[in-house]
């Protein structure tokens, strides 16, 4: 994790160095192992180094190939290091004397703008190629590297946060509203848009062209829903899976520092851990950095942790959640989250990062959202039903059944109501329902908490139904995951993570977003993914003998919603009754202050999710722009 920043003036005026200086220097908690800028004319380059990696500590960025004309600006971890050295012949010297920033502008040099096709990573970059008289920019295949940019006429600027854009004179700070509303709504379809209008970030898997004509944007990398993995047995799935989530953790483990991993005891971050523990010397123990409650007794994880730590050659750290405030350090956070930071649990990475800084660590590995990747392969139900397949629906809902708190005709009726009850019945049930639901509560879900002539305003109807429009129908499993992993959600939240991160000068990588397991696991077949029940079964078979059976065959999931929003009502309720209560003016604009205030007293009262996210949203958006001065 470091920070890069460029400018690029397409009308040929001077690049004013003290300008690119400053949105280097705004950038400094990114990097605090050097910094250094390049200019030549109308063109900057900037970046900030944190040292990492055993190749990064002889990095030296900007940098200039031999014959002058190609320089790159880069955060990036390249993983296939081997295999591009050898197709790039690079053999004049070793291999740890090679910079990962090296070998991307060696590939650039080779396939040109196809080069993204060639690199396996996180990465972020921007070359100027000086012959062409263009910016290529590109980012890895998850958007785990963010990169955000402006362009107008005569501009292109470009930096690792928003903010550091904003350093340079002129750039116009307005909130873009549709993205206002999309947050509230939850809607994250448009991986493209910022909170601020023509403030934009580069979509995962795509990279750009930027010359004194035009700016070009084309996709180089997207999973295919298509493609279908058939191995003999489930044991040669397991091996498979076991072999490509192995390397990902293994490229991640390369550092010059010592290494972490977070360990919450569920099944994502106790494979990344164990994996990890695995693969490290015995004499480098693995730093092990856990959220543990004394109070809220339903979060706390310790008999699972317990288990991978009793594997030994860890060294363990924990910290108290009871004591996490999810906005106790708001103002703070606000000076490193350019934009409203929709996911709640990031309080925890902010209440564990200090402890991880302490301990000397700069390589986090994290399990977030391995659900995605593997997937619970809930969809195959769905499929099942579709397909007329009522027996083996039956045998996969009585497993689940036997897993969750759920009974089996309550799993079984959405799929008898949906395929087996005739659509003319299901219209007249539904309104009956719809009735008699009104005469219970009020409607105060999130589109009725959106003011009218803020929907008009935006003309979000017509936004929304232009975006579901274009929603391809979900027939099978596969159709599903593939949904649900290229959801814009998924690189916004890793954006979230990266910024918490480097507030601290830590890099969090994410062995469940390697390209290719994610690759793997879309191709498996759905019986790979939930069998009789038990979700994610490839990877607790991949795990045997790797984790405790406590932990491979858990099936229950640890919830920290308890912790939040109990922090929000007792630690944060000042803060937020500020908001919903007292002083609303930065979201009066866009919400119906009473049904939010009515939607707070039920959270009070019921402490469920359903009144956590209106409230949790409302609050966060509401200091966002109390401290983004917007005019």
């Amino acid at each position: 994790m470091s920070g890069i920043v460029g400018i690029y003036y397409l009308d040929g005026r001077p690049v004013d160095r003290e300008n690119l200086t400053k949105m280097v220097d705004i950038l400094a908690h990114r990097g605090p192992d050097g910094a250094d800028t390049w200019v030549d004319g109308c063109v900057g380059l900037g970046h900030r180094m944190l040292w990492t990696t055993p190749e990064s500590l002889i990095e030296k960025l900007p940098y200039c190939n031999q014959r002058g004309d190609l320089v790159i600006t880069a955060d990036a971890r390249i993983d296939n290091r081997e295999e591009l050295i050898a197709a790039l012949q690079i053999n004049n010297r070793p291999a740890d004397k090679i910079a990962d920033s090296e070998l991307i502008l060696a590939a650039y040099e080779k396939w040109g703008e196809d080069c993204p096709k060639h690199l396996l990573g996180d990465f972020a970059f921007a070359i100027w190629d000086e012959r062409r008289q263009v910016l290529f920019c590109a980012r890895d295949h998850m958007g785990v590297k963010p990169f955000y940019y402006y362009s107008s006429n005569d501009t292109f600027v470009f930096g690792s946060e928003i903010k550091a854009i904003f350093c340079l004179p002129n750039i116009p700070r307005k909130v873009n509203e549709t993205r206002v509303a999309e947050y509230l709504l939850v809607i994250f379809e448009d991986k493209a848009t910022t909170f601020y209008q023509n403030i934009l970030r580069l979509p995962p898997g795509h990279c750009m062209t930027i010359s004194k004509e035009d700016i070009k944007i084309s996709c180089y990398w997207e999973l295919n829903p298509h493609k279908e993995l058939k191995l003999d047995s489930d044991e040669e799935y397991a091996q498979a899976f076991r072999e490509i989530f192995t390397e990902a953790v293994r490229c991640r483990l390369r550092s010059a520092f010592p290494v972490g991993s977070t360990l919450s005891g569920g099944l994502d971050s106790s494979s990344i851990t164990c994996v990890a523990r695995n693969l490290l010397d015995s004499d480098k123990p693995l730093h092990t950095f856990s959220i543990i409650f004394e109070e809220i007794s339903e979060c706390d994880e310790r008999p699972f942790i317990n288990e991978v730590l009793a594997q030994g050659n860890f060294i363990p750290h924990y910290v108290c959640g009871d004591k996490i405030s999810p906005l106790g350090n708001v103002h703070q956070m606000y000076k490193h989250h350019d934009e409203p930071f929709h996911f709640p649990n990031a309080c925890f990475f902010w209440g564990i990062s200090p402890e991880v800084k302490n301990q000397g660590v700069r390589v986090l590995l994290d399990g977030f959202d391995g659900d995605t990747t593997v997937s619970h392969g809930i969809g195959y139900l769905n499929e099942l039903a579709n397909t007329g397949e009522w027996l083996e629906l039956i045998r996969e809902v009585i497993g689940q059944a036997k897993y969750s708190e759920q009974s089996f005709w309550n799993l079984l009726s959405p799929y008898l109501w949906n395929h087996a009850v005739k659509p003319s019945h299901r219209s007249f049930i539904e309104r009956v329902r719809r009735k008699v639901a009104k005469l219970k509560q009020p409607n105060t879900n999130n589109q009725t908490l959106l003011k009218r002539e803020f929907v008009e305003r935006i003309a979000l109807r017509e936004h929304l139904q232009a975006i579901y429009q274009m929603k391809p129908l979900l027939e099978t499993q596969r159709d599903n995951h593939h949904r649900i992993i290229t959801w814009g959600v998924v690189p916004f939240i890793l954006e979230i993570i990266d910024r918490t991160a480097a507030a601290f000068s830590i890099e969090i990588n994410h062995p469940f977003f390697d390209k290719r397991l994610i690759e793997f696991c879309l191709a498996l077949p759905p019986q790979q993914k939930i069998h009789r029940g038990l979700t994610r079964i490839v990877l607790r078979r991949a795990m045997d003998n790797i984790l405790p059976q406590k932990v491979q065959w858990r099936t229950d999931k640890n919830n920290f919603e308890p912790s939040v929003i109990n922090g929000l009502l007792t630690l944060d309720k000042e803060l937020v009754e500020q908001v919903i209560c007292h002083n609303s003016e930065h979201i009066e604009d866009y919400v119906n202050i009473a049904p939010m205030r009515l939607i707070y007293q039920q959270l009070i009262s019921n402490r469920t999710s359903q009144e956590l996210f209106p409230v949790w949203l409302a609050t966060t958006l509401s200091y966002w722009h109390s401290q983004s001065k917007l005019p």
